[in-house]
């Protein structure tokens, strides 16, 4: 790759393939789990599913649940640092 690729484009190859791998973790998620989405035939011929269930299921997942549990602070260290509070 270094004949035709310089190498101060690396870190935008990176960048472009973890966005990809996000891109296509979401659209593997949703066509798998997702409760409105209908794959077979027998779901796709029910014209209001009754899952009430199953969508709260997809809605709180794990990652939600966690950070439901984590004071919401992007930096909480700088946030003290600079914040007037002494704890």
């Amino acid at each position: 790759m270094g004949r035709w690729m310089k190498p101060e484009i690396y870190p935008l190859v990176g960048a472009m393939a973890f966005v990809t791998s996000l891109v296509v973790f979401q659209l593997t998620r949703n066509v798998l789990t997702n409760p409105e989405v209908r794959i077979n035939k027998q779901r796709r011929s029910m014209a209001v599913l009754e899952n009430k269930e199953e969508g709260e299921r997809y809605a709180e997942h794990g990652l939600r649940k966690f950070l439901r549990t984590r004071p919401p602070e992007i930096m909480p260290t700088i946030n003290h640092f600079f914040s007037n509070d002494d704890k």
